[in-house]
């Protein structure tokens, strides 16, 4: 048999959907042997039809290798398909088998001909993603409207190039539907740099979601952290938002009883505005009212809820605006890209939001991207990428957040009647909802290294090709097996790479403190960076005396004197705080300064009357008062004049961090 014939071998069985067949290799070495691989595609002859078959296993007949003769080789082949010729006379591939291969059949190597009409999807609007295993000279093809229809899903352990693949396909598909909008949902902070020109990034800092926006069920769960809601509370809620509701449309009428079967429009869960301010007085309201005393409790905390959360300074995107507006028309816009302004994707940074939000963000996220195109009768295409999807839409149900799964799985079970469609992207698929999952119509599959996540791929995957999904655990990184709607058959391939321009990598906005030797790092930007402190404001600020004070007595009066205090308010001073003051046990010994004030200083009779009233005595100095590092940035807070509008947020953060006891008058 000369090296340069194309046959390998014959059949010599054949079951329903296997084969085998019987090769050998000679002892002059012709290089028959090196053509055959498992995962390859070969072709046997039957008639004038070419069946396709995939090799799956090899082993020798004696189970040893003769360096001296001839090898028997028995080799277990997959029957994928056949090519035969269509009625226009050209080569076309069908996954069905017509005419089975007979004992003794020829199987010959695949033609890269043959292999271009097998992978071939025989549409329109195809896309070159990569190219493939077999032969690198051949495209990997997809049909991108198959692949944004009916959802799609990327696998993969990490470090494999999930990241990647998904920016290359994302990339292919604006460029294919130019009026697609992209939402992704980003927490690692990577797409930013994959998308330099074509998208938006909003994070904690440009991130406006007002708090109105959110229903029920998402505003508990910011509300009680991700704890348990009290079902008492989410009843108070329940009734009084609508109320406050019509407060803010100029609705007259504020009362809570109910006046017979009068129908409206508002709930809890209407995108309408409304402030916190009416539901306060909502609710101390009825705290005020004489009958429902058991429940007075639960109003009391509610409103403490309600009064921690709108002084958090991480929920400052709900809560930022002072005045109220219907701005809903404005937010959608900023987030869907409508219209795109030549720039269609949206990455939602969701690594600096708190845990407990994150949910309830991506909740109104995916609900308002289903909204918008169904109210919209498909005008608007959006694609939702959901990065780390297990988070969302656990396999548990007792596990995650009900209005997220609902949201997602919701967008996976009817979206593509109204032209939204969901990326998935996880690298534990074993982890995730097999609802979401089985909604994905195309897969791409990188390496796997978890049984239980490949048995749950493996089970997605066409029965003609599940010796596909052997090779999960040993594909190389950017290499995937691709499989569903959008390509033709499953295909082992590899993803064409990605231009060092738009590469995507973790950025969370900052430059670098130091790049060098970690010796050399100012923690000072660190911590300021961790207290959420402007730095821009820290230049600015007035430099810091020379002279440093410790802080006066928070009990000093206009006109008492620094020094020389009266034994009288000295033991005012040290006498035991109030159990109330200050439940953990008694203040600390009043600091008081270790010389005079410098003749610079303002006399303490010279003070305003609005900063001339006592401070509670167990106040404590603020963090910033205690940090050395603020003080040399900022100045001493002490002596600093009132902050202008911009400053407030900073200085806002210090506040809050005072004990709750310290603002409580005995």
């Amino acid at each position: 048999m000369a090296p340069g014939n194309r046959l390998l071998g014959r059949v010599v069985g054949c079951s329903g959907s296997k084969a085998t067949v019987s090769a050998y290799a000679q002892k002059d070495g012709n290089g028959l042997a090196e053509l055959w691989s498992v995962g390859r595609l070969i072709s046997i002859t039957v008639g004038e039809n070419r069946v396709v078959a995939l090799v799956c296993s090899m082993q020798t007949d004696n189970a040893v290798w003769a360096e001296a003769g001839e090898n028997i080789m028995n080799i277990e082949v997959e029957l994928v398909g056949e090519i035969h010729t269509g009625i226009t006379g050209k080569a076309e591939f069908s996954a069905g088998i017509t005419q089975y291969p007979y004992l003794g059949a020829i199987v010959h190597r695949m033609r890269s001909s043959d292999l271009a009409v097998i992978y071939d999807p025989g549409v329109s609007e195809t896309a070159v993603i990569g190219q493939l295993t077999q032969d690198t000279s051949l495209g990997a093809l997809i049909h991108v409207p198959s692949l944004l229809s009916r959802h799609f899903a990327v696998v993969g352990t990490t470090g494999v190039g999930k990241t990647t693949a998904v920016t290359l396909l994302l990339h292919k598909a604006l460029k294919a539907d130019p009026a697609l909008r992209v939402l992704i949902l980003d927490p690692h902070n990577e797409f930013a740099a994959a998308f330099p020109s074509e998208s938006v990034v909003i994070d904690t800092d440009t991130l406006d979601l007002p708090f109105w926006l959110f229903r029920l069920e998402e505003f508990s769960e910011v509300l009680f952290r991700g704890r348990p809601a009290v079902p008492e509370e989410i009843d108070v809620l329940r009734d009084l938002i609508p109320e406050a509701k019509k407060m803010f449309k100029g609705g007259t009428d504020t009362t809570l009883i109910r006046r017979g079967p009068e129908k409206s429009s508002l709930t809890a869960d209407t995108p309408v505005p409304y402030r916190i301010a009416d539901l306060m007085a909502l609710i101390d309201e009825r705290i005020g009212k004489l009958e429902g005393r058991s429940e007075k409790p639960h109003l009391r905390s509610l409103k403490v809820r309600l009064q921690a959360a709108i002084n958090d300074p991480r929920y400052e995107f709900m809560f930022s605006s002072n005045t109220i507006h219907d701005t809903i028309l404005t937010t959608i816009s900023h987030i869907f890209r409508i219209p795109g302004d030549g720039k269609p994707v949206t990455t939602f940074q969701l690594a600096g939001i708190p845990s407990e939000v994150v949910n309830s963000v991506a909740s109104i996220l995916c609900r308002m991207a289903f909204e918008i195109a169904l109210w919209s009768a498909g005008g608007v295409r959006i694609l939702v990428v959901c990065e780390e999807a297990h988070r969302y839409v656990p396999a548990d149900p007792k596990l995650g957040f009900f209005p997220t799964r609902q949201a997602i799985s919701r967008i996976a079970k009817e979206g593509r009647k109204y032209g939204v469609s969901l990326g998935v992207i996880t690298q534990r698929p074993g982890e995730l909802d097999p609802t979401i999952l089985s909604q994905c119509s195309t897969v791409f599959a990188m390496r796997l290294s978890n049984d239980r996540d490949q048995d749950i791929i493996r089970s997605a995957i066409p029965d003609s090709s599940a010796s596909t999904m052997s090779f999960l655990s040993s594909i190389g990184n950017g290499e995937a097996i691709a499989f569903g709607e959008a390509v033709a058959v499953p295909m082992r391939m590899v993803f064409e790479r990605v231009p060092e321009s738009i590469l995507p990598r973790a950025n969370s906005g900052l430059q670098p403190v130091h790049k060098d030797d970690a010796n050399g790092v100012d923690l000072r930007k660190i911590v300021m960076r961790m207290r959420h402190i402007d730095e821009n404001l820290a230049s600015h600020a007035p430099a810091a005396p020379t002279e440093r004070f410790v802080q006066a007595p928070p009990l000093a009066q206009a006109g008492d004197p620094p020094e020389g205090l009266t034994p009288q308010r000295r033991a005012e001073d040290l006498a035991p705080r109030p159990a109330y003051a200050n439940p953990a046990g008694p203040a600390p010994a009043p600091r008081y300064p270790t010389h005079s004030a410098p003749a610079h200083a303002a006399p303490p009779a010279s003070r305003p009357a609005a900063h001339s009233a006592p401070a509670p005595a167990d106040a404590p100095a603020s963090a910033e008062a205690r940090d050395p590092a603020y003080r040399d940035a900022f100045g001493d807070p002490a002596s600093r004049d009132p902050a202008p509008r911009g400053e407030l947020s900073s200085i806002r953060s210090s506040l809050l961090k005072k004990p709750l006891s310290s603002l409580i008058k005995p």
